[in-house]
């Protein structure tokens, strides 16, 4: 799924749009032990509640395609009898009216998911009319094209509230606050099947996590049956790890500058379409070409790409660089620069010594105080050493 699809999807969890027909719940405790459940239509519960519940289901389609919301495809044997698409495709099509389905799902969640505290697990069953649309890409209310029925699951951790004093009505006075349990926003949820090409895709799950670097893979590789992704620092650190074995000690400044150069460049160029941009082996090569990397250095690229990173391997282009700030650093410097103002560092060989020279203007501040910079004074033309 990319952006606009992500969208759409989320735009459906709202009191005036909403198409969630059933609500499935089950409150799990530290001890992997259920507490309570919930069956019950959706239109059945109260406004406040159906709208908090609505704003748990937007969070669990936001932040940013290939970091917190990842594309997985299900192995083709999960799809035949037992696996995990399977599954969840005889969930689906019970529109979560079969209880001991559910249940079951609950106990492979329980099964699969490693945390060690309270959570709530929240399965909704949605059908969407997806509207026609016009050649202007206008939509079509009256023109659906097909109706897509979709399975949401959000997983939330129940955490008391924080100790205070409060206001106390009964007693009129000031008195402590009482501690309930609240259940927060979710930290994993998926949307099956994924909502491809405005339409159901059933070879394909959408996985939300709030920390990208905590993705849970025993619940990924177990509850959905799909493979783990690199996670976005590992992206960066596998990425960087080609970089340095290709270059080897021709890794110089103004080569590897160049490339997150170009990269930013090439980030900047798509920020507005739907999909990420993504580096396979081959556009990962032309990048390192245009930004001046000897071809003799690249005549092993593709090797070293393939025993590194496996040769299918395709990295999100945004989890590689900071667009914003790049940062230079030594034992005892650190320097950060705007990325787009990179011509103001050059290196240099001074008094035999390898130097970064850095370009200032007339305002310069130490620790937030502003300061005078240095002043070339006039060379007497009868004594150039003055």
């Amino acid at each position: 799924m990319n952006k606009k699809e992500t969208l759409e999807i989320r735009k459906l969890f709202t009191q005036e749009s909403s198409c969630l027909t059933r609500i499935c719940g089950c409150y799990v405790d530290y001890n992997k032990e259920k507490v309570c459940s919930l069956q019950d239509a959706f239109l059945s519960l109260a406004k406040d509640e159906a709208l908090k519940y609505h704003d748990i289901f937007k969070s669990t389609l936001s932040g940013t395609i290939g970091k917190n919301l990842l594309n997985m495809e299900f192995p083709t044997d999960q799809e035949l009898d037992g696996g995990t698409q399977e599954f969840l495709m005889r969930l689906r099509a019970s529109e979560l009216k079969d209880i001991d389905l559910v249940d079951c799902f609950y106990d492979k969640v329980i099964a699969s998911f490693d945390y060690p505290e309270n959570y709530y697990i929240i399965l909704v069953y949605g059908a969407y009319d997806v509207p026609g649309r016009a050649s202007d890409g206008a939509e079509l209310y009256d023109a659906s094209e097909e109706v897509y029925p979709f399975l949401l699951c959000s997983i939330c951790p129940v955490n008391r509230s924080k100790g205070g004093l409060s206001y106390l009505p009964e007693s009129n006075s000031i008195g402590e606050r009482i501690r309930d349990w609240i259940v927060e926003p979710p930290m994993k949820g998926f949307l099956f099947p994924a909502f491809n090409d405005r339409g159901s895709d059933i070879h394909n799950v959408l996985y939300y996590t709030r920390n990208p670097e905590d993705s849970h893979p025993e619940l990924i590789e177990h509850l959905l049956g799909s493979r783990t992704p690199m996670s976005p620092v590992s992206q960066r650190e596998t990425f960087q790890s080609i970089l340095m074995n290709t270059l080897g000690d021709d890794a110089d400044y103004d080569v590897v500058s160049s490339i997150h150069e170009n990269l930013n460049e090439m980030i900047a160029e798509t920020k507005n379409d739907p999909e990420p941009l993504t580096l396979s082996k081959h556009e990962v090569r032309n990048l390192l070409e245009i930004s001046g990397v000897p071809q003799e250095e690249l005549q092993e690229f593709e090797e070293k790409y393939e025993e590194i990173a496996g040769p299918k391997t395709a990295f999100v282009a945004s989890n590689l660089t900071n667009t914003k700030k790049l940062s230079i650093e030594t034992p005892d410097i650190v320097i950060k620069i705007n990325s787009d103002r990179t011509d103001l560092i050059q290196t240099q060989y001074i008094n035999g010594r390898q130097c970064f020279v850095i370009t200032v203007d007339d305002h310069v501040e130490i620790n937030g105080m502003s300061v005078k910079t240095m002043h070339l004074q006039k060379t007497d033309p009868d004594n150039p050493e003055s």
